[in-house]
């Protein structure tokens, strides 16, 4: 008898399968990771999510690990590395936010602690848990709340839709369809 698992988990892709058994969903509180996800939340922006998973490593390349420090200084001459790069999406709107998005972590990390305290203080420090029978809604209020804060303190590729798919992406909200078998784990 095979797992049930949300529809959206693509069987034909291994990589995608492992994301959704072992990531999607699960609470993360990791600094460098939340930072990742943002952004390549952000990358995966008129695209599919499968597309920018396909390219994370690449993007973890490019992008020396996902070091906001680092990050925050790229030059032209970076950005011209990586809009000459087939491994990541070139985008040079897409790149110039992930900077920007540095910049602006840094901030936040000065004054909050970071995106951990920051964004779990929201749902008071545990996941929302979430029952869908079919596909979970594209925003909520509590999105558009996280979204407006983090465009406010200058955050790029925030909105709502890129902030709600974050939050599911990093367990803010348990999401995985409730017959799903990663739905009781996470619960």
């Amino acid at each position: 008898m095979s797992l049930v698992r949300c529809a959206w988990a693509n069987p034909a892709n291994p990589l995608y399968l492992s994301y959704h058994d072992h990531e999607w969903g699960v609470p993360c509180h990791d600094e460098r990771k939340l930072f990742e996800m943002l952004n390549l939340e952000g990358a995966q922006a008129g695209l599919s999510w499968e597309t920018v998973l396909n390219k994370r490593e690449n993007y973890r390349l490019a992008f020396d690990g996902w070091d906001p420090e680092r990050i925050a200084r790229y030059d032209d001459a970076k950005i011209a590395e990586l809009l000459a790069n087939p491994g990541i999406i070139r985008n040079r709107l897409k790149i110039n936010a992930a900077i920007t998005n540095a910049r602006a972590y840094l901030e936040l990390r000065e004054r909050e602690g970071g995106l951990a305290p920051f964004l779990w203080a929201y749902v008071d420090g545990k996941p929302m848990q979430n029952r869908w029978s079919g596909a979970a809604p594209a925003t909520t209020p509590l999105s558009d709340r996280i979204s407006k804060e983090l465009s406010r303190r200058g955050f790029k590729f925030v909105g709502s839709t890129i902030i709600y798919a974050y939050m599911q992406a990093i367990g803010m909200v348990n999401d995985h369809r409730a017959d799903c078998f990663r739905h009781a784990s996470l619960a």
